[in-house]
């Protein structure tokens, strides 16, 4: 009989530390998850801002000392973050391939000009800042038109406010959901000890020796499933950045490493913070109040 109640009572006790570490689990992945998507998403951003180019076209009088001078000037220019010349008779030829007709022997000659595709670094890509290189770009008098998506750049500055400012309270929320998940898990977990405590309680033991063994095993169950969060990041990391090369995921390696090393953190401060507090309530709690 005994062993029976026993084999029971170890039963429970693995279907309760599951549980502690399954929520700890999930919770803490869905938060690195979140992290992760945080320090990406500026650079994510920043490449599609980077993706909208402004094109500079000079008159047809332009020659090639005007063309070099413009290209050396453009090399070592703060805003720009890549550049592209292209030949009108390069142009006519792209044109020709797109619409699948020689539009040149219509018209009889080329109508096009000489441009330079610019891309400009994303912290450039504001209204402010394009009007004043485009601006500058304009003093050049072999320069005929500049051209680029105004109402694209607003389109994008305007939502990428908009979505920064959802998922900064979209963090805030899941941070506090996942305290307070965490924090039922240790609490339903120091309940089922709740006599076991006030047991010890009643034999003279001290408040923090009472504490300390559940505190310790809150920690290690706490750093399990911290454990197993930060193997599926790694491995979400990883089937991303080979499915999906171009995003670069792994680039920022130190910020990487820090929502990592922070998803560790908080799994060991909550369930230390949550059995701290739950086993306080129960030892303040008289014998009668247990039932």
């Amino acid at each position: 009989m005994g062993s029976s109640y026993d084999k029971f009572q170890k039963r429970r006790l693995i279907s309760s530390y599951f549980s502690v570490v399954l929520s700890v689990f999930l919770v803490l992945f869905l938060l690195g998850i979140l992290g992760l998507f945080v320090i990406n998403s500026k650079k994510l951003s920043d490449d599609f801002k980077e993706e909208i180019a402004m094109t500079v076209f000079f008159d047809n009088d332009a020659n090639d000392s005007v063309i070099k001078t413009f290209d050396t000037e453009l090399q070592t220019a703060r805003f720009v973050k890549t550049f592209k010349y292209v030949n009108k008779d390069e142009a006519a030829k792209e044109h020709t391939d797109i619409i699948g007709e020689d539009f040149m022997n219509f018209l009889g000659a080329n109508p096009l000009q000489n441009s330079f595709d610019i891309h400009l670094k994303a912290d450039y890509i504001v209204n402010d800042s394009i009007a004043k290189i485009e601006s500058e770009l304009r003093k050049n008098e072999m320069i005929s038109d500049i051209v680029y998506d105004k109402q694209l750049v607003n389109l994008v500055n305007d939502n990428i406010k908009k979505v920064s400012m959802w998922i900064l309270i979209i963090s805030g929320f899941l941070a506090f959901v996942a305290v307070l998940l965490i924090n039922s898990s240790m609490r339903l977990s120091i309940y089922s000890n709740r006599f076991i405590i006030k047991t010890m309680q009643m034999v003279g033991a001290t408040k923090s020796f009472i504490r300390k063994p559940f505190i310790w095993r809150s920690i290690k169950l706490g750093m399990i499933g911290a454990g197993l969060a930060i193997i599926a990041l790694i491995a979400t990391l990883y089937y991303i950045d080979t499915n999906y090369p171009n995003l670069n995921i792994l680039e920022e390696e130190a910020m990487t490493a820090a929502v990592l090393l922070g998803v560790l953190l908080v799994g060991i401060i909550i369930t230390w913070l949550s059995t701290f507090f739950a086993t306080q309530r129960f030892l303040n709690l008289r014998t009668d109040d247990l039932y």
